[in-house]
């Protein structure tokens, strides 16, 4: 069985690295600037009498010009210290911002700040900035609680990192199984979350953050204590551990000091874990850097690849979220056999790098995305191993409109492997008023996922799992194989919704034609208040079915799926082609 991780490298494009050397110039131009001053508050004019206008100020005046300069600091120089970069800012930086005097100093730090961390100087966009700016804008959708997200601890950590792998999300909080280095045992909890990061980089592998509600009141707090989102921690005779209710351990036992008041388990060395998390912690507060700055020049600056060619797919869809937003499902898919593996201990290990941008005609950059995508398999089942595919999926949220899109990999085992790919893409403007639908997806798995996992993960869609097929070749047609189901999913939006019953009346038509001969082997029709129980007064409908391919001859066949609507008067129709091996 193929085994495939994803490790998240952050999207933060940081040029860390040259800090260091441009703060140390900064600072002995400041002290050369400074003894030049004194010495020309000290210096007497062309008469031989000191200067009155140049002569060194008191502690008054000097606290008063502080002061001066402080209040000055307003407008958009207070919005972006204290908002915009308030996570990605150094303190030496910080300092070095507030002791500028005008607003032209301030300008060209601003301007410096940004650059010093463009992975691409030489380009008039900066994707770490745009990046930076998306994510302060989803953290203000979505992690608001009386102040803005972006001022949440789930806002920082998102503004950030990104957004996570996974989240464990108890929006209600309730009864819980503490897991066994929790102490165990049954108790409630207050609402909380824990978001999973497969890899940081700076900090390391499978970093989990903890956020905890206590006042019940949407604002999640970062926690370094596992224990403070158990409601139940400070009732008498509640919420018992489990070798508390064995009688092997005591309620007290749990308020001896330390970080956390977790019950006694049989798990060890609580002490030196702790202190791995006073450290993952005091990390996760400075900026990320970016992972693979080596691959930007193939985005960029379109370079010549030198090495044998790194083949790969990619497949875009359409999703409407609003009127204005809409989501593009980004699929790519990599042969096996074309990815190098090492071979140790055992265990055979594939890495590829994946770089991609998703900028506008004009070539300003409005998605960045990078992920490692890793595959590893005991070396008995590599040669099996190597006639699969692995897949990696983005959903990206763009405004209707055309975009070119760009993705650059490299097999990390051999670093001259290298491909490229580039497309323009047209995002639909999905109207009120027009009867409409998203991309047709053909997938090879299709399930429906638990509640906590809605709208979060690799190929999720709402609350559906559905994973694509990527085609290739010219006809870009998907290889289902007869053993197989055929599973697609497509929705229907702006049906209309009759003034009387107050509920749509569409009939929708599944069809698969053999390409061979046009003929239509399966043909079905049903009506749109069947599809699902509450669908009837909805002005949009999930199509989700699967079709088992056991009764196809291989052949090459298309499904297509119309939709009448009798309200509106209007028809739509969408195809995807397959073949049958």
């Amino acid at each position: 069985m193929q085994r495939l991780a994803f490790v998240v490298i952050p999207t933060l494009w940081a040029g860390l690295l040259a800090l260091p050397s441009a703060l140390a110039q900064s600072a002995s131009t400041d002290q050369s600037s400074s003894a030049s001053v004194s010495a020309a508050q000290n210096s007497p004019d062309d008469s031989g009498a000191q200067n009155p206008l140049k002569r060194p100020l008191s502690d008054k005046e000097k606290f008063k010009q502080q002061k001066e300069l402080k209040n000055e600091l307003k407008g958009p120089y207070k919005k972006w210290v204290n908002e915009d970069v308030r996570w990605i800012i150094t303190d030496e930086e910080l300092k070095a911002f507030k002791s500028l005097s005008n607003d032209e100093e301030r300008d060209n730090f601003i301007e410096n700040f940004w650059e010093r961390r463009n992975p691409s100087p030489d380009s008039p966009e900066n994707t770490y900035r745009e990046e930076i700016y998306r994510r302060i804008a989803y953290a203000n959708e979505h992690f608001a609680a009386g102040k803005p997200g972006w001022l949440t601890d789930r806002g920082h950590i998102y503004i950030a990192y990104g957004p996570p792998n996974n989240i464990d999300s108890h929006p209600a909080g309730g009864m819980y199984e503490r897991p066994i280095d929790e102490g165990g045992g049954e108790t409630s909890t207050y609402p909380f979350e824990v978001w999973n990061y497969h890899y940081i980089d700076g900090i390391g592998e499978n970093i989990e953050v903890e956020f905890v509600d206590t006042c019940m009141c949407g604002d999640y707090h970062m926690t370094l204590d596992r224990s403070e989102k158990d409601a139940l921690l400070h009732v008498p005779g509640a919420g018992a551990t489990l070798m508390e209710q064995m009688g092997m351990a005591k309620r007290q036992d749990r308020y001896t000091g330390g970080l956390e008041s977790l019950g006694k388990g049989p798990v060890t060395g609580g002490q030196s874990k702790e202190f791995d998390r006073l450290t993952q912690y005091a990390k996760l507060q400075s900026a990320p850097v970016v992972k693979f700055t080596d691959l930007e020049g193939f985005l960029v600056n379109h370079k010549v690849l030198t090495g044998p060619f790194f083949p790969f797919e990619v497949r875009t869809d359409y999703v409407k979220v609003t009127e204005d937003t809409v989501l593009v499902p980004l699929t790519l898919q990599v042969s096996n056999r074309d990815i190098t593996f090492v071979t140790k201990e055992g265990v055979a290990r594939g890495e590829v790098n994946v770089l991609g941008r998703v900028a506008t005609i004009t070539d300003h950059v409005v998605q960045t995305f990078e992920q490692t995508l890793e595959v590893e398999e005991p070396s008995e089942l590599l040669g099996q191993a190597l006639t699969q595919q692995s897949v990696r999926w983005w959903a990206l949220p763009l405004r209707p409109g055309r975009y070119r899109v760009d993705i650059a990999i490299k097999d990390v085992n051999n670093p001259d492997h290298i491909g490229t790919w580039a497309e323009g893409i047209v995002v639909p403007k999905y109207d009120d008023e027009k009867l409409s639908a998203s991309s047709l997806i053909l997938a090879d798995k299709m399930e429906q996922v638990p509640t906590k996992q809605i709208g979060t993960g690799q190929f999720i869609i709402g609350n559906t799992f559905v994973r694509p097929r990527v085609g290739s070749g010219p006809s870009d047609s998907v290889v289902f194989h007869r053993s197989q189901k055929l599973n697609f999913w497509m929705q229907v939006y702006n049906l209309g919704i009759d003034d009387k019953s107050r509920q749509n009346s569409a009939t929708i038509q599944y069809q698969i034609l053999d390409m061979a001969t046009n003929k239509a082997i399966l043909d079905t029709s049903e009506s749109s208040k069947a599809v699902a129980a509450n669908s009837a007064n909805s002005d949009q409908l999930t199509l989700e079915k699967s079709v088992p391919l056991g009764g196809l001859q291989p052949g090459r066949y298309q499904v297509k799926i119309t939709v009448n609507d009798s309200v509106s008067k209007q028809q739509i129709a969408q195809s995807a082609p397959f073949t049958v091996e």
